[in-house]
């Protein structure tokens, strides 16, 4: 049973679904919720307007949910979504960007942090912002109006670079090539509305 406290609240920690990274932390009534549960956006409620709130419904940057999941008192829940553009407010993909303990500390400490396929996640919800608000100045914006054949002709271009870079067997050279190869993929999944996650799963298919 979910339990609301004394203001018929409770709190809601949002998730990428995709990456397991925290991206921000809100309220929710019970209108809330239930226009969360109907999907396909999230929705709280705002303590200092005392109104609901559609995330993203003045900049774009919209939570599609994809699961909520609650405690085991039932007082708190998590929300799992697919990020449309930076979650927090200040433009960073996440609310919970400063660090409170120091990054030298942590790595004499031996617990540097190392980066994982999240990355491409967080990649694609910056393009997607990119495609739905078209900046001026955005490689990425301009990319995309010039449509998927252009797109695809560099994703062929970039693959010949990382080709040409693993025959020379420099490291460096293959990272980055790679990094250009990946970048333009996600791009052009971006500009044919396509799912990563349906990319995702066929990859999870071939592990099996």
């Amino acid at each position: 049973m979910i339990q609301f406290d004394d203001r018929g609240l409770l709190p809601a920690i949002v998730q990428d679904a995709n990456s397991g990274r925290i991206l921000m932390h809100a309220y929710m009534n019970q209108d809330a919720l239930t226009r969360t549960l109907e999907g396909p956006d999230a929705w709280f409620y705002s303590r200092s307007r005392q109104e609901l709130w559609r995330k993203g419904a003045t900049s774009g940057n919209l939570l599609k949910v994809v699961k909520v999941e609650q405690d085991c008192d039932g007082d708190a829940l998590i929300v799992n979504v697919n990020p449309v553009g930076p979650a927090c407010h200040t433009g960073k993909n996440s609310c919970f960007d400063d660090r409170v303990l120091d990054s030298d500390i942590l790595i004499s400490q031996g617990s540097k942090e190392k980066l994982g396929p999240g990355i491409l996640q967080e990649l694609l919800a910056i393009i997607n912002h990119r495609v739905s608000q078209r900046p001026e100045g955005s490689y990425t914006a301009e990319l995309v109006e010039s449509g998927p054949r252009r797109i695809a002709q560099k994703v062929g271009e970039e693959a010949v670079e990382v080709a040409i870079a693993a025959v020379s067997q420099s490291h460096d050279d293959v990272a980055n090539e790679m990094g250009d190869l990946l970048f333009h993929c996600m791009v052009l999944l971006a500009s044919l509305n396509l799912p990563a996650d349906q990319v995702w799963q066929v990859l999870a298919d071939r592990r099996h």
